[in-house]
């Protein structure tokens, strides 16, 4: 998890949401990822898509059988998704989002036992550092957007 919010700092660094994510295999990193939507211009460049993608062309395929993926924050339903089509094994979670987590918080689709996989879960892996990240950015954010005449702010 370490690893991972090295990654979400580089966003935080980026003016990006910090949210990093690391994918592991055989105890290596094998991918890496962190937000990159506003630098990027892509709604899908989200940490996970990129670890998976960075995987993925590590392994040669889109399987990522028996790697765990390390994320920041829980994901979203898009990254819920790739992380099951994905097949990687487990998902460890720094923090969890109420707002639009698909891990348990708001769905739950990594263990959904309709799909043909279902990913175990370990939540509030050092946890108080990845949500510390997220709050200190947002409360800059807030902070810096309130501070911007009226006009500006339209």
């Amino acid at each position: 998890m370490k690893e991972a919010l090295k990654e979400a700092e580089k966003a935080a660094a980026m003016g990006e949401v910090p949210i990093g994510a690391v994918v592991v295999k055989d105890g290596i990193i094998i991918g890496r990822g962190h937000n990159k939507t506003e630098t990027a211009k892509d709604p899908t460049a989200h940490a996970e898509m990129e670890a998976i993608r960075a995987a993925s062309a590590v392994l040669g395929g889109w399987r990522l059988l028996g790697c765990d993926m390390y994320v920041t924050a829980e994901p979203c339903s898009m990254c819920a998704g790739a992380i099951v089509w994905s097949r990687i094994e487990n998902l460890y979670i720094g923090t969890m989002d109420p707002k639009a987590g698909a891990c348990g918080s708001v769905f739950n689709i990594v263990q959904e036992d309709k799909l043909n996989h279902q990913v175990n879960v370990t939540t509030g892996i050092l946890q108080e550092e990845c949500s510390r990240l997220l709050k200190d950015f947002f409360r800059s954010l807030r902070r810096t957007r309130d501070q911007k005449p009226e006009e500006e702010k339209k």
